[in-house]
């Protein structure tokens, strides 16, 4: 692992990274397809747990999502018709080297569908964050969940698409 070099101004990298997870939440919000793709990396990795994951609990975690477009498609067809909210608190970054990142996040979501279906999560988003030509953008994220309370019919739900 490379170090920081002395010449990085550390304090504007770390709102860098900020604005970058704030940019994440925005887009994906406002179902902004082709802005939400350019905070990530074109080969970036996410991983969802579907499940909460304390107390030793199995968090049913899916198969990984491997390439921007993959993970915005995938994401946004499943929020199909769906207004959503999205927060991220409390960021514990560290810059591991000029161009590389880590960070987590303490996140809330609600998921609001038409059909009546809710969902009501928090978590933490665990991500790692590469800069190339002078901008952030996430490598990997692993969201996990701490509370998920989900309300309506899931059983019935028509598959997203």
């Amino acid at each position: 692992m490379e170090a920081v070099t002395a010449t990085v101004d550390v304090a504007a990298e770390l709102e860098s990274l900020r604005r970058l997870k704030a940019r994440y939440c925005r887009f994906l919000d406002t179902k902004d397809a082709d802005a939400w793709r350019s905070v990530f990396a074109s080969d970036v990795e996410m991983v969802v747990d579907l499940a909460v994951s304390t107390g030793g609990a199995d968090p049913m975690t899916a198969p990984p999502f491997v390439g921007a477009d993959a993970v915005v498609a995938t994401v946004l067809a499943s929020l199909d018709g769906a207004a959503t909210v999205h927060h991220c608190h409390t960021p514990e970054l560290d810059l591991t080297s000029d161009t590389t990142a880590t960070g987590i996040w303490a996140m809330e979501d609600r998921l609001v569908f038409a059909d009546g279906r809710e969902l009501l999560g928090a978590g933490h988003y665990h991500e790692t964050y590469e800069k190339h030509d002078g901008t952030w953008r996430i490598k990997t994220l692993h969201l996990t969940r701490t509370l998920q309370r989900m309300a309506g019919d899931w059983a019935n739900a028509r598959p997203a698409g």
